[in-house]
């Protein structure tokens, strides 16, 4: 091409990076126990109190933790738990009385925003709490 010819269009070129596909809100959560070093854990077994008080502290901070249980219910409660202290709702209320319909309803950013906090659910008995959470799942978990 000479010079002095006039320049071609310019082509649009998209430089932006794809969205992340949505994780489901049970997708991959429960896991054998392995143990984190780097990740706070919370051992479920722990006074709703107690599981209150951390959950104020971390559900704001900049890392998410690990919760740890054998007990379907407890799975459940934590999830609960987790989305009222982002929320701030009642925490104590909402580990003890998942709201499963509400859970199961949530948009695609709140599952984010709750994932990024409750990182795991660690068990010896991965089938069983699995089973539990089942009632949580979403379009994206199937």
């Amino acid at each position: 091409m000479p010079h002095d010819s006039p320049a071609p269009e310019p082509i649009p070129l998209s430089l932006s990076v794809p969205p992340r596909p949505a994780r489901g809100l049970t997708e991959d959560l429960v896991r054998s126990a392995a143990g984190h070093p780097e990740v706070e854990v919370l051992e479920l077994s722990a006074s709703d109190a107690e599981i209150a008080e951390f959950l104020v502290r971390i559900a704001h901070s900049d890392s998410g933790f690990v919760a740890r249980t054998d007990s379907g219910a407890r799975a459940l409660g934590i999830v609960a738990a987790t989305v009222a202290a982002l929320m701030g709702e009642d925490i104590q209320a909402a580990l003890a009385n998942p709201d499963i319909a509400f859970l199961a309803g949530l948009k695609p950013p709140a599952v984010e925003a709750l994932r990024e906090v409750l990182l795991a659910i660690e068990t010896d008995e991965p089938a069983a709490v699995s089973a539990s959470l089942a009632a949580l799942a979403t379009g994206t978990d199937r």
